[in-house]
């Protein structure tokens, strides 16, 4: 789970505010730090997958692991369509307003999704009970969203 955690809510998130700064180096950073989070996700899943099948256990079954998937297959289409047309070096339409307005909305959308994956991931793996702890992880991605997301 950490490194998915750190893929989607650390590098994610951070690519995310990297790129608000605009900028050609921020605009490259952003790539960067976007594709470093996507490998990380990446690198989780094959630990996770790998984990269930030593344990003989089933594969995307729950709502978290749907959404996960979701949001790997998403992040990584939203990726290279952002290094094909939207790099500031070689992007085929690089000026193309509604194709970043859309990269922009679309990855907004696809992060938003994997933070609440991380948290249903993180509620089962606590329990129903433990409501303080799901609290104190969920109230930093809270008080981020605003930055990040929007």
């Amino acid at each position: 789970m950490n490194n998915t955690k750190t893929g989607m809510v650390g590098l994610m998130g951070t690519a995310a505010l990297t790129k608000k700064r605009m900028g050609y180096t921020n605009t490259k950073l952003h790539g960067m730090i976007a594709w470093a989070g996507l490998v990380s996700s990446y690198i989780g899943l094959y630990i996770i997958y790998q984990n269930k099948e030593n344990m003989g256990k089933s594969h995307f079954t729950t709502l978290h692991s749907k959404a996960g998937l979701v949001v790997l297959v998403g992040s990584t289409m939203l990726g290279m369509a952002g290094g094909v047309f939207l790099h500031p070096d070689f992007g085929i339409d690089k000026q193309n307003g509604l194709i970043r307005t859309g990269h922009k909305w679309a990855s907004r959308g696809v992060l938003g999704l994997a933070w609440m994956a991380t948290l249903s991931g993180l509620q089962t793996l606590i329990g129903e009970d433990d409501v303080g702890t799901l609290v104190m992880f969920a109230a930093p991605l809270l008080l981020a969203a605003p930055f990040t997301l929007l």
